[in-house]
């Protein structure tokens, strides 16, 4: 089989993944249900995956794969910070808008790192990319004179938790107000904080 067959099979077994995940978690899913799901056979599943866990594992680094490119453009392009930051929020609002399931994944997700060793060191690892890619916008912004003098790791770590934040409109009521109306206060309300 060649490699973009390939890989359109593991994105079809990635897909449904997903899907289970959202809907049965993490404990309460099986290899089975990604089999059914994917409705391919159980050998070509287990072809690429050798355990759910994997699968899973694999999800998360699909993703980061799939976000990097374009969070590493916002950092690289020659814009202000503020618009960098804007920028980055704004993506988050799109990602949220396209696709909610994988934030709610990201709950399921942080709960078995709680609880599982591989999960934790991932999330320790991806997350400390992110705040790298948020920290720099900060830091740009201070030598550029844009922003106050800040603390650039405590800053980066409360706009994650922010952006993080969308999670919580995948899983409770949202009392009214959409993500997006929400993501602009806040971001409103960080570059009132950081800017000069």
């Amino acid at each position: 089989m060649d490699q973009s067959k390939q890989d359109i099979r593991k994105q079809q077994i990635l897909d449904a993944a997903l899907d289970v995940l959202v809907n049965k978690g993490y404990e309460g899913s099986s290899m089975t249900d990604i089999v059914e799901k994917a409705k391919l056979s159980k050998g070509a599943i287990y072809w690429y995956y050798g355990s759910k866990k994997e699968v899973y594992l694999s999800l998360v680094n699909y993703w980061v794969r799939h976000y990097s490119p374009t969070l590493n453009h916002i950092v690289e392009d020659n814009q202000p910070a503020s618009t960098q930051l804007k920028d980055l929020f704004n993506y988050f609002i799109k990602q949220y808008d396209i696709n909610p399931d994988v934030f709610k994944a990201l709950a399921e997700f942080w709960s078995i790192a709680g609880r599982d060793i591989e999960f934790k060191e991932k999330f320790d690892k991806v997350y400390s990319e992110f705040l790298l890619i948020i920290e720099k916008i900060i830091i740009k912004g201070i030598e550029n004179d844009e922003f106050k003098k800040v603390d650039s790791k405590i800053a980066a770590i409360s706009i994650m938790v922010n952006i993080e934040s969308t999670i919580w409109f995948t899983l409770f009521e949202n009392y009214g107000i959409t993500t997006t109306e929400y993501m602009d206060t806040i971001t409103e309300f960080i570059l009132a904080g950081l800017k000069k």
